[in-house]
């Protein structure tokens, strides 16, 4: 399914082609389909067409009437679209997915399956990221009549409707697929191999999950945490093996130029700071006399300070989200020292105060990426113990940059005023 009207529709656009490529790849013995609302970009319906061979069904927006209750997020506005699903009665069986899963292997059992199936990924309530369903226009009218009479939901999303439509899926036995390839009637609950949770192997850094066989991951995380984000990894580490089916499925190449350009861009600046330096400087300490030194400190402090955070936190902005994790760390490694110069330029500020910020994210990286971790308590720990480590670090970095401030400050008589004549020699031997 997709829709438009969140700051993530490209992300998820991206993250559809990716699992449908990954589906292909397998070789499953099914028809790819997206129920796409009619708002969708035509170019992108057109490359799920052309490009992945999916078959595309436009829809009109399902109101979602649950909109104004006190809990209800904004983001899952129009997930009552998947209720098309039971509405697509040219398949004898459908097999509906969230873009944010990852499959393994192929998964064509599930089509034995009957009426209605999903998996218990709470104790209590079944995911709507994965599930099997018998298309009926019976079923999906009354479903849109319980929309309009405003049948009891939790969340006031497809999760919390489709929890309360069909409550007796707890007490329904395991689905186990048939030898013969038959299929089977009535409503089942699907094993955990089938919608495995990734904060499962984040414990123990592996799968152990007996029930069922391990064949699709799904990632029901915070929203900026999805494995397509390129800051995913190595803060989650599942997030590697998400683009590792995207480089082999769709590729990088939309993103590539972007990334050359930045590249560019950043070695540019370097240089150009670095041969601007003098004249950066008449630039920032060029006092003028009704300013009082106290006034000039502080608002030299604060443009330091506000400068390195943007040193920081611009190129991290920039960088395209859904890049490879590998090319968007490094890229932003590159852009944030780069502006790092010019405020160590700009500023005459020693350069590893302000570059040790960017030597700890660096670390950090390679202490959350370590492949030598037990489990993930043991990972944890350590990337507590190496902040506790290196917070010290950071600041006296921040205490040292203050220092050089002051000092600045205290000589900046004599720097030339920009339009004036520098001071005699006589007069400085003098002083």
């Amino acid at each position: 399914m997709m829709y438009m009207g969140t700051p993530r529709d490209y992300e998820f656009y991206v993250a559809t082609r990716v699992m449908l490529r990954s589906l292909a790849k397998l070789k499953v013995d099914a028809d790819l389909v997206v129920i796409a609302s009619d708002d969708v970009p035509i170019r992108w319906a057109q490359t799920l067409k052309n490009d992945d061979g999916v078959k595309v069904v436009t829809v009109k927006n399902l109101r979602n009437p649950y909109e104004n209750q006190g809990n209800f997020n904004t983001r899952f506005k129009l997930t009552m679209n998947k209720l098309y699903a039971w509405s697509l009665v040219e398949y004898e069986r459908v097999i509906m997915i969230d873009s944010d899963n990852l499959f393994l292997q192929r998964t064509d059992e599930l089509f034995q399956c009957g009426q209605f199936c999903a998996v218990f990924i709470n104790p209590c309530i079944f995911h709507t990221g994965l599930f099997v369903l018998q298309p009926s226009m019976e079923v999906f009218k009354d479903m849109l009549h319980e929309l309009d009479i405003g049948r009891s939901n939790p969340d006031g999303a497809d999760q919390g409707f489709l929890a309360s439509y069909f409550p007796e899926l707890l007490d329904r036995p395991m689905f186990h697929p048939p030898a013969n390839g038959s299929k089977v009637d009535g409503s089942y609950r699907l094993p955990l191999g089938y919608q495995m949770d990734a904060s499962y192997f984040y414990l123990k850094l592996r799968w152990s999950i007996p029930c069922g066989p391990n064949s699709v991951i799904t990632f029901p995380s915070a929203p900026w945490f999805k494995p397509w984000y390129w800051w995913a990894w190595p803060v989650l580490p599942l997030g590697l093996q998400w683009h590792e089916q995207r480089r082999k499925t769709i590729g990088y190449g939309s993103e590539l130029p972007v990334l050359v350009i930045q590249s560019a861009m950043y070695l540019a600046i370097m240089i150009v700071t670095r041969l601007a330096r003098p004249s950066l400087s008449k630039l920032c300490y060029n006092r003028r006399p009704e300013k009082s030194v106290a006034i000039l400190h502080a608002m030299l402090k604060m443009g330091a300070v506000w400068s390195i955070v943007a040193a920081y936190t611009v190129p991290f902005v920039l960088i395209p989200r859904t890049v490879h994790p590998l090319l968007g760390w490094s890229l932003y490694l590159l852009g944030s020292s780069s502006l790092a110069f010019i405020v160590i330029n700009a500023f005459l500020l020693p350069p590893l105060p302000v570059l040790t910020p960017w030597i700890g994210i660096l670390a950090s990286l390679f202490v959350m990426a370590c492949p030598w971790y037990s489990d993930g308590v043991v990972r944890a720990l350590s990337v507590c113990a190496y902040a506790c480590f290196f917070a010290p670090f950071l600041w006296a970095s921040l205490t040292k940059i203050m220092a050089s401030l002051r000092l600045i400050i205290e000589r900046e008589t004599f720097f030339p005023r920009l339009g004036e004549v520098t001071q005699t020699p006589e007069f400085s031997k003098l002083y």
